[in-house]
């Protein structure tokens, strides 16, 4: 345990990137397999069952030290996390013990033999066993503690970093580490051994391929040479996902290496249509009319393990797909983008499912034509453009170079801040999160929250400007004079059942502060209904 904290903190401390690797490189060298297994579960991003709340956290802290509610919150609003309010505040607990130290026990026996056996104590003996883990750990030991049993474990190294740091360990290319540690796995030393081994995993469980990721495109067109080296697609905005029929079985894959084939009953029986030994990357989409249909119908389908009929008719899915991954068994990885695309053309054209899409190739010839393509992503309900080289192999990870995404510009609306409460972490002590209003009629009525966009100066003088023109306090939560106006961007809007305004904005963000605007000459809410695509004045229709 005393390693993987010593680990953590070297992570948390430095931002050069090599060091981080250096890290982790020395680290998986120099702890047992068991060990090294679920530090790279935690670490690239596997959570344990949630059994413990930072309510529970707050409670037992507030138990061992005597300490009032009213204090822990103040403390925890200048702290600004529980995990490590509690970790910062049992100290004093543990100084009223003398040389008295907990033994080192090594990761593998803290999460199997201490803390998963927690779980199905009663909350008074789970609070027991961990004051006492408190007293006799130290501050740095506490707060991993913490983070792990509530489920919140996290540090600022991506995963493509940790298997970088595991290839360079096993001496292996980091693209087939990446496979092997993609989809759900057991952290067991045997898995773990396995993986790294040149022979790899003796299972044939079917697995996710690592998803290839595209960077934004920020220079001039002409800078990628020549117009017809490149292909060109819709950015679509919905659910990226592989679906495979492989070894039997069929399964559906989210980006984010969750299986959801169950909350997609309709896709399930497409996959199960596919030629055997066959991996399509893609995207999940509501679909109605030929066309996609908001975001926010495909929310609908979210986190249900099963829709019911009615969900299913309101917010039908298809797969539109644009890559081949597998075929017939064999790993097309590495064979061209315009081969893939043309192999898998043929496959969707073969199947003429209604449920399975080919991602149309547009047609340009010049880097203006292009970009008159661009202007009309909005009216076809897409975010923008997709370019990839045509020669291009499907990669691991976000490479720069030979696939951009080209989004089109957000929309934007002037709004006016009306509350304002602290962020977190090193942001804790500052008014950072902030709640946005727009007019109707006479009336401010929130529309969005953002805490991104403003510059580290912005925000300290946001942060002075909120604590002398309060209005009343919620809690954490101020509210505020209603002087100050922000441009807002975000990527789209539709009606809301659930929000005051009646509508719902998607990544919210601020673009900058228009000092240079009066809040009454802030926005409508019915300039930002009329962005909605088809608006009428019902929300129903």
């Amino acid at each position: 345990m005393k390693r993987f904290v010593e680990l953590f903190q070297a992570l948390d401390t430095t931002t050069s990137t090599n060091a981080k690797v250096e890290a982790l490189v020395n680290y998986f060298q120099s702890v047992p397999s068991a060990d090294a297994a679920w530090a790279t579960y935690f670490l690239t991003g596997g959570r344990i069952k949630r059994f413990i709340t930072s309510r529970d956290l707050q409670n037992w802290a507030m138990e061992l030290t005597g300490m009032p509610e009213w204090l822990f919150k103040d403390a925890y609003h200048t702290v600004g996390d529980t995990a490590e309010t509690v970790a910062l505040l049992v100290g004093q607990a543990r100084s009223q013990i003398k040389n008295r130290q907990m033994e080192d026990v090594p990761l593998q026996e803290w999460v199997e033999r201490q803390i998963l056996p927690l779980m199905p104590l009663s909350k008074p003996e789970q609070g027991e066993r961990i004051k006492q883990w408190w007293r006799e750990l130290d501050t740095a030991e506490c707060f991993v503690l913490n983070k792990i049993i509530t489920g919140a474990f996290r540090v600022g190294v991506s995963k493509t970093l940790v298997l970088r740091a595991l290839a360079q360990v096993a001496q292996l290319d980091p693209a087939v580490v990446a496979h092997r540690f993609i989809g759900a796995w057991q952290p067991t030393a045997e898995f773990f051994q396995e993986a790294l081994s040149a022979a790899g995993h003796t299972s044939t469980a079917p697995r996710p391929y690592p998803f290839y990721l595209a960077y934004p495109l920020e220079q001039e067109l002409e800078s990628l040479g020549e117009p017809q080296d490149w292909l060109a697609e819709w950015k679509w905005d919905g659910i990226r996902g592989q679906m495979m029929h492989q070894g039997g079985e069929v399964l559906i894959w989210s980006r984010g290496e969750e299986l959801v084939t169950a909350q997609f009953p309709e896709l399930e029986e497409l996959a199960r249509l596919l030629p055997e030994g066959a991996v399509l990357d893609g995207e999940i989409l509501a679909w109605m009319d030929n066309a996609p249909l908001d975001f926010a119908a495909l929310q609908k389908r979210l986190g249900r393990k099963k829709p019911g009929p009615a969900v299913m008719r309101e917010s039908p899915v298809i797969f539109m797909t644009y890559d081949l991954l597998q075929w017939n068994g064999e790993d097309w990885r590495e064979h061209p983008l315009h081969e893939r695309k043309t192999q898998l053309a043929l496959l969707t054209a073969q199947m003429n499912d209604p449920r399975l899409k080919f991602s149309p190739v547009l047609e340009f010839n010049s880097w203006e034509k292009l970009g008159e393509l661009r202007e009309q992503a909005r009216a076809q309900s897409v975010e923008g453009l997709m370019l990839k080289r045509r020669d291009s192999t499907y990669q691991v990870g976000r490479k720069k170079g030979e696939w951009w995404k080209w989004k089109i510009d957000p929309y934007t609306i002037d709004a006016v801040l009306l509350y304002a409460q602290p962020g977190s972490g090193r942001r804790a002590n500052l008014y950072t999160d902030y709640t946005f209003a727009l007019w109707q009629g006479e009336e401010l009525v929130p529309v969005a929250k953002a805490y991104s966009g403003l510059t580290d100066s912005e925000i300290n003088r946001v942060d002075n400007w909120v604590r002398r023109n309060t209005v009343e306090r919620f809690g954490p939560v101020r509210s505020v004079k209603p002087e100050l106006v922000f441009e807002i961007a975000f990527e789209n809007i539709a009606f809301s059942k659930r929000h005051k305004s009646g509508v719902a904005v998607r990544f919210p963000r601020i673009k900058r502060w228009r000092e240079d605007k009066p809040y009454s000459e802030a926005d409508t809410l019915d300039n930002l209904k009329s962005l909605i695509r088809g608006n009428t004045d019902s929300p129903m229709a």
